[in-house]
């Protein structure tokens, strides 16, 4: 078998293939197309053996995936950050990239990740291009905001962009370009709210067969649109052996420094989706004015101060929903307090 290492970047990708025993075959550079890709298969395919082949992850690396698989080869995405733990470098060229990754699939130590399969990719993708939307809706509201507190006219008003803040926008005097640019900003935001609501309709009616939603909709703070999005980017829950490692896939744990005696948390990992995540703080923002929630939310807030508390109580609040989810989606049942008749770890 040839172990064949890819390093992908915008315009080319550079390979190196190795026989079982390590010896170099082959090396060189193909065009990331689907042209490309099929010439270097048909090159590799002159030596008769079957291949497998390691790429890290990044955008573009699913499209070689899948163009080489097609082809025959075995193909695995890597995990980039941990392939970095287990082979750094002192000298990183994408040449040297692709051998480490020919040597980690000679090797059987590829870490590899999971890829979903087409309709979970389309769910996700719907998903995180409503949540694209709504962040560029953020960024003009924020614009406009600042554009008032720049010439001295703070928004007295909760809702800048209600009836009342529509009409005080009308008689904004400021001088141009800012009017005119607040006035583009404006009816951007309306496009913007046109579009959001007919992907929030078309979601509602996605998320009505989805298997995950209706049980995700039970737990407080998750509506249709969340539960789908949170849904899109468990993906199966099978692939979760415990609720700890959804919860450790979320990236919602803190890092953990240990040596001897020592043992220390830091920062949260951020390993995983970001949308995941986003979408369980949201969840946690809505169950912490929960009755289940509520008190212990608080208590968690007042023992960490006015800084850190509220933050810390929405990560851990997030967490205990992930494990919840864990066992909803495992047991097929809806949420249940902890005690509940059909009990369930909330």
């Amino acid at each position: 078998m040839l172990h064949v290492g890819l390093d992908l970047s915008r315009r080319r990708l550079d390979y190196l293939a190795l026989t079982e025993d390590g010896i170099h075959v082959d090396v060189g550079a193909a065009p990331p197309d689907a042209d490309g890709l099929r010439g270097l298969a048909a090159r590799l395919a002159a030596h008769g053996e079957p291949i497998a082949a390691a790429i890290e992850s990044m955008n573009g690396a699913r499209f070689v995936h899948d163009t080489l698989e097609r082809c025959g080869w075995e193909v695995s995405v890597a995990d980039a950050q941990k392939v970095r733990g287990l082979a750094p470098l002192a000298t990183k060229t994408d040449r040297v990239d692709a051998w480490v990754l020919a040597e980690l699939s000679r090797l059987s130590l590829v870490p590899a990740i999971w890829l979903p399969d087409p309709e979970i990719r389309a769910e996700r993708e719907r998903a995180r291009f409503r949540l694209y939307l709504v962040r560029q809706r953020v960024r003009l509201k924020q614009r406009v905001h600042s554009t008032l507190m720049a010439w001295g006219t703070p928004c007295p008003l909760t809702d800048l962009f209600g009836v009342r803040g529509r009409e005080l926008l009308e008689r904004l005097e400021v001088p141009e370009p800012w009017r005119s640019h607040v006035r583009t900003a404006v009816a951007l935001i309306d496009d913007l709210d046109r579009e959001i609501t007919a992907i929030d309709q078309g979601l509602r009616r996605i998320a009505a067969e989805h298997p995950y939603v209706a049980l995700l909709t039970t737990v407080p703070g998750i509506g249709p649109v969340l539960g789908y999005t949170i849904a899109a980017e468990i993906g199966e829950i099978s692939r979760f052996r415990s609720p700890a490692k959804l919860t450790g896939y979320t990236g919602l744990c803190p890092r953990v420094y240990q040596s001897g005696d020592s043992d220390r948390r830091g920062p949260l990992s951020k390993h995983g989706p970001r949308y995941l995540r986003w979408a369980l703080i949201e969840a946690a923002l809505g169950a912490s004015r929960h009755p289940l929630y509520l008190k212990r939310y608080e208590r968690t807030k007042r023992r960490l101060g006015h800084q850190r508390g509220p933050r810390v109580a929405q990560v851990e609040l997030a967490r205990r929903l992930a494990h919840s989810i864990w066992h909803m989606l495992t047991r097929s049942q809806p949420f249940a307090p902890k005690g509940a008749s059909v009990a369930l770890a909330a």
